[in-house]
């Protein structure tokens, strides 16, 4: 047992450095990292948000950031693959803990998640968000906005997310996980000219101009033409990405609030996630993932997996 440790999330000095936590034992934080609220100086600070008032059909997102950290435990401290060695020998990575949020009022969620996101950006070189439903991007693009300028977004899901949202004279004003693309078009945060949506196989009534990768199309298509697509729309600007687990095919994400048949599998959608190396990330979230509608917490596993994928661009970006 020489040089093992246990609990690395608490014992841990620094934030380099792979962990050496049984799988099944320890305390769970993203992929075993520090958990800490000083993210000074770090690469990467990963962060939960349990929010999922938002909802239009099941809830249950608000355990989502709970699953995925569970889930990333199996990322133990082999090499990751594909990537063959510990991400964390160049990337500092830390895990804050989750965002902080009055339940009894939901409507004061997306300002909460806005001020924190943007005092976290204000200390870290990155944010990656683990929801929660898919309406926590639109304040953590509100956070990203403010911080890089307009943004390109790169949305994996099976919706448009562009349903219209409730104004003040309708009685509330509010975004929902169904409309928060409208609304952060109609904002300005993302440039609907340099945005992309992959996976989608519903109808919405609007597009916005963002250009659309359908379910359909996807089987067709290899990953490697995906991704070049996406590095075609986003013409080297800072993108943001946003990865609804129901992106992927029911088979491979039963665990989600509205699963969508005929999507794709979760080793397509990671090999696209492979050729973005080079793409100008500036943040990233995982969101819909909802335990409790999973089996053999394989909808968790491939959430982490997306997040791991984004932690292994980042840190073979930062190595050279």
């Amino acid at each position: 047992m020489s040089g093992k440790s246990i609990d690395h999330a608490f014992t841990a000095e620094a934030s380099h450095g792979a962990a050496s936590d049984p799988t099944y034992a320890g305390a769970l934080s993203f992929m075993r990292r520090r958990l800490t609220k000083k993210v000074s100086g770090s690469d990467v600070t990963v962060w939960g948000i349990p929010f999922d008032s938002a909802v239009s059909n099941r809830p249950g997102a608000r355990f989502g950031p709970q699953a995925l950290r569970r889930a990333s435990a199996i990322f133990d401290n082999d090499p990751q693959y594909p990537f063959g060695r510990d991400l964390f020998e160049t990337l500092a990575v830390v895990d804050y803990g989750d965002c902080l949020l009055d339940y009894r009022l939901p409507e004061t969620a997306h300002a909460a998640i806005r001020a924190q996101a943007a005092a976290i950006l204000a200390e870290t070189g990155f944010l990656l968000s683990l929801g929660g439903d898919h309406s926590i991007t639109y304040p953590l693009l509100q956070a990203h906005a403010e911080r890089h300028g307009r943004l390109s977004l790169v949305q994996f899901d099976a919706h448009q997310d562009t349903w219209p949202v409730a104004t003040a004279a309708d009685g509330c004003a509010r975004v929902d996980h169904g409309s928060f693309v409208l609304q952060a078009a109609a904002d300005g945060l993302i440039d609907s000219a340099t945005s992309i949506q992959i996976g989608i196989r519903t109808h919405a009534p609007r597009t916005c101009g963002i250009e659309i990768v359908t379910g359909a199309e996807i089987e067709e298509t290899t990953s490697a033409e995906i991704a070049a697509r996406i590095y075609e729309r986003t013409g080297g600007g800072n993108v943001y990405l946003t990865f609804d687990i129901d992106c992927l095919d029911p088979a491979f994400a039963p665990g989600t609030g509205t699963p969508v048949a005929g999507g794709p599998s979760s080793a397509k959608m990671l090999a696209v996630l492979r050729h973005l190396k080079n793409l100008e990330l500036v943040g990233a979230d995982v969101v819909e993932v909802a335990p409790a509608y999973d089996h053999a917490d394989v909808t968790a596993i491939a959430g982490s997996a997306v997040a791991m994928y984004l932690l292994g661009n980042l840190s073979d970006r930062k190595a050279g």
